[in-house]
C-alpha cells in the first residue's frame, strides 16, 4: 500500500467526525486489507507501519463509576486514561468526555510516562481541572497493550484504525486476558461523506459492533462486577473468535 506520513496526516482534521466500530478476526482482516489497497494509504512512521500502544485507565475502586456509566449508556460520561506510543516513547494523560448529544471530545497533556501518573507525580491538576475529581481518589483499574495499523482513504475524509494483539492487565485483581485473534476496526470519518470501506466491510460480512477496550478489559479481568448489559456483546465476541483466551468474571455468570 502507498504510505502516508504523520505530517501529512495532520491535514486530516475531521471536524464533524462520526465514529463506528467493527469487530472481526485476523484472517478476515487480511482479506479486508487486500480490498483496501487501491483506495487507502497506510500510515508509516520511521519505516514502520505497525505501531505499539500501551494504555492505563483510572476509575474509583468504590463502585467503578466510569465503567458503570458506560455500561448504562449514561450521558454525559468521562474516562481518564494515559497512553504511551511505545515506538516513539511519547506519553499523554487524556480525558475523554461524551456529552448529552453523544459527541466525544478529548483533551490531553504530555507526561513523562504512565508510571509517573500512576504514582501521582504528574497529572493531578489536569484531572482536577477537566473533571473536578481528585486523582488521589482514583486508582489504575485496567491496562491494555495492542498493535495498530492506521489507514487513510485517498479522498482524505476518513481514518481507519485497526487494533489487534489485545492484552489486558487488571491492577486491582492481578488477572490477565488476551484476545489473540480479535481485531477492532474503527472508522472515523468526516460526517456522512462517502466511505469506500463500507462496501468492503459488507462484502466480508463484518458488521458494526461496539467495543470499548476499557469496558471489555474490565469484563474479562474484573471481579464482582455487574456486567449484564455487556453479556450480548461478550457473547458476540466469543462467537467471532473461538480461539480467544477468556477469563470469566468471578461472579460465575456465563459469557
Amino acid at each position: 500500500m502507498e504510505p502516508i506520513s504523520l505530517e501529512q496526516m495532520k491535514s486530516i482534521r475531521l471536524m464533524k467526525r462520526t465514529d463506528q466500530k467493527y469487530v472481526t478476526t485476523v484472517s478476515r482482516l487480511l482479506d479486508l486489507l487486500k480490498l483496501t489497497r487501491e483506495d487507502y494509504y497506510v500510515q508509516e512512521i520511521a519505516e514502520k507501519r505497525i505501531a505499539s500502544y500501551r494504555t492505563v485507565y483510572w476509575d474509583n475502586p468504590q463502585g467503578h463509576p466510569f465503567f458503570q456509566n458506560h455500561q448504562r449508556g449514561a450521558l454525559p460520561r468521562t474516562k481518564v486514561r494515559a497512553r504511551t506510543y511505545v515506538d516513539s516513547n511519547l506519553s499523554f494523560l487524556e480525558i475523554k468526555k461524551k456529552n448529552n448529544h453523544g459527541k466525544t471530545s478529548k483533551k490531553r497533556i504530555t507526561v513523562s510516562n504512565i508510571d509517573s501518573v500512576c504514582r501521582g507525580e504528574e497529572g493531578a491538576f489536569f484531572v482536577q481541572e477537566q473533571t473536578g475529581l481528585d486523582l488521589g481518589d482514583l486508582c489504575p483499574s485496567v491496562g491494555n497493550r495492542f498493535h495498530r495499523v492506521t489507514l487513510v482513504n485517498k479522498g482524505r475524509t476518513e481514518r481507519l484504525t485497526i487494533d489487534f494483539d489485545l492484552q489486558f492487565d487488571n491492577f486491582e485483581t492481578g488477572r490477565q486476558a488476551t484476545l489473540d485473534d480479535i481485531v477492532v476496526v474503527e472508522l472515523k470519518r468526516d460526517g456522512r461523506v462517502y466511505s469506500p470501506i463500507l462496501a468492503m466491510l459488507r462484502q466480508l460480512r463484518i458488521m458494526p459492533s461496539g467495543f470499548s477496550k476499557y469496558c471489555m478489559g474490565m469484563c474479562y479481568t474484573g471481579e464482582s462486577l455487574r456486567i449484564n448489559r455487556f453479556k450480548v456483546r461478550l457473547t458476540r465476541v466469543k462467537k467471532i473468535c473461538q480461539r480467544a483466551t477468556y477469563v470469566k468474571p468471578s461472579d460465575n455468570k456465563e459469557i
